[in-house]
């Protein structure tokens, strides 16, 4: 659980265990996946798309290069049979929670949880586009952290419920300061407040960088990390990745309530989603503005 210094902001943790078919055009831009005999986990492949196979018959929903959805699906993944690091260097055990384990490292304190690891990824997403400008969030309280400030060297202090900006070091913007950045946006932001900068998204648009999202304390959220469709049926199926609680890797979620296509989900509009460790409604999910 996340502890922090800001004792009168909302509780800023994130995540807490809780008491219309594509055209025919659209098939013309989708991305073939050899589809391999040992199911679909691929033990070779270094990143999500290669490590999990996509079902027989079904084609990778196409994604521009630079888009935020070619970023997730790109996502560099540990060895086959990795366990999720915590943040204290322990390991989640797996048992069928989870497929793969994103390598990416996640600091060593308690702070990298369910939402954290969302904003850090559309973060380091628009970081890596040099969208300097378009990474911000809020604190629970409702200050905006803006990444452009801390990379002209200033600072945010906070004092009880009051949080400013304050003139600190030189300019500078390195990954370094990037994870600095975050750090501290993870420490008074989480899925209340994440949820509040989101946009409603109808079920049957769904698309990768998607996020289902409760917001609260308890609350959670999971991202769509890929998806795949059939292009007789239309029939879509997507994959989803999460950080929990306390701060851990972020990991490709098992499917527990169909083992014949997990780790895939099919795309329900109606029904409601249920991970391993919560459940969530169609109502849930939402997207980035800027999408």
């Amino acid at each position: 659980m996340k502890r922090t210094a800001l004792l009168f902001l909302p509780l800023a943790w994130s995540c807490a265990e809780p008491d219309a078919s594509p055209s025919h055009a659209e098939f013309a831009a989708l991305e073939v996946t050899q589809v391999e005999d040992d199911g679909f986990i691929n033990p070779e492949g270094t990143t999500i798309r290669d490590r999990i196979n996509a079902p027989e018959g079904y084609l990778r929903v196409w994604q521009d290069s630079t888009s935020f959805g070619a970023h997730l699906r790109y996502l560099p993944v540990r060895p086959d049979g990795s366990e999720v690091r915590y943040y204290d260097g322990t390991f989640k055990s797996n048992d069928g929670k989870y497929v793969a384990v994103v390598d990416l490292p996640i600091g060593t304190r308690d702070l990298h949880q369910c939402a954290d690891a969302i904003m850090r990824l559309r973060a380091e997403y628009l970081w890596n586009q040099g969208r300097y400008s378009d990474i911000h969030f809020n604190f629970t309280n409702g200050f905006k952290a803006d990444y452009v400030n801390w990379m002209r060297g200033q600072r945010i202090s906070v004092d009880g419920n009051q949080v400013r900006w304050t003139a600190g070091d030189h300019v500078s913007n390195t990954s370094q300061d990037l994870w600095d950045y975050l750090e501290m946006v993870f420490a008074f932001a989480g899925s209340q407040s994440l949820q509040l900068e989101l946009e409603s998204v109808d079920p049957i648009n769904m698309k990768i960088g998607n996020v289902l999202i409760q917001g609260g304390s308890p609350g959670h959220a999971v991202i769509v990390v890929d998806m795949v469709i059939h292009p007789k049926t239309g029939e879509q199926m997507f994959l989803l990745a999460q950080s929990y609680m306390p701060a851990q890797e972020i990991q490709v979620l098992s499917n527990p309530t169909d083992a014949s296509i997990s780790p895939w989900y099919k795309l329900n509009p109606e029904a409601s989603i249920f991970t391993p460790e919560w459940t969530f409604e169609p109502t849930d999910l939402m997207q980035f503005p800027e999408e």
